[in-house]
């Protein structure tokens, strides 16, 4: 029941330059063995026209063979499997599908998981039973060059960093290997560094979405990266931005 001269809100609307649409889900694989979370995650992907969920798995012997059988944009997977490790998936993951997407969902949130997870590649760290989080919304966030990671977790690692000695977050170790980027990979990194997803590059600099794709591949190759937040962070660091 509404009340009197107040309208109801509208509903968000979902621009079609981002990746998603009824018309082009994003697919999922989700490797979970708790089979009642799997469930829940499931109807909730389910739900959602922007995303189809293509496979699920309940093992790392299972997870394995979805990673060999399925075209995916995004692995969700667990930790803790009864046959192995989550890491193990998306250790497997980063070979056979270098530009996917990862997120962790998981009950382990120390921070040694978090960030192991993170520097094998995940773009995303989701806790079992958080509150003020989306597992949808978190498929849709990191297709389109974020990260998705739950706000209790992310406000403790931010703790985290600001009590380094003397404030200041530990340094940054610039890699030595030398790499140059074309003018055009620049100006496709910079939108990058922007928030810009690929629709709105091609938009930006007057080319097709599949050649901005194939600038953004040579530049994860050439930087030898996994991530768009890699990517910025390395050619910041070396001068390349």
């Amino acid at each position: 029941m509404g009340y009197p001269g107040v309208c109801p809100p509208a509903e968000p609307l979902w621009p079609h330059f981002l990746t998603g649409q009824e018309d082009a889900p994003v697919r999922v694989l989700l490797v979970d063995d708790d089979e009642f979370m799997r469930r829940v995650i499931a109807q909730e992907l389910l739900s959602d026209m922007r995303i189809q969920l293509e496979a699920q798995a309940g093992s790392v012997r299972d997870g394995r063979r979805l990673l060999t059988t399925h075209e995916f944009d995004v692995l969700m997977v667990d930790l803790r499997l009864g046959d192995g490790s989550g890491f193990e998936l998306i250790r497997e993951a980063r070979k056979l599908h270098r530009y996917c997407e990862i997120i962790v969902i998981s009950a382990i949130e120390d921070d040694a998981h978090v960030m192991h997870a993170f520097e094998l590649g995940a773009t995303g760290y989701l806790l079992k039973h958080a509150w003020l989080q989306s597992f949808a919304q978190a498929v849709l966030q990191v297709v389109n060059g974020g990260a998705a990671i739950t706000p209790k977790l992310a406000r403790r690692l931010l703790t985290r960093m600001n009590l380094q000695p003397g404030g200041e977050p530990p340094p940054v170790e610039t890699p030595q290997r030398e790499v140059t980027l074309t003018t055009r990979e620049r100006e496709v990194l910079r939108c990058v560094a922007r928030g810009c997803v690929s629709k709105e590059i091609s938009m930006r600099l007057g080319i097709s979405g599949q050649t901005v794709n194939a600038h953004i591949k040579n530049i994860y190759k050439k930087l030898q990266v996994h991530s768009r937040a890699q990517a910025v962070s390395f050619a910041t660091n070396t001068g390349q931005l």
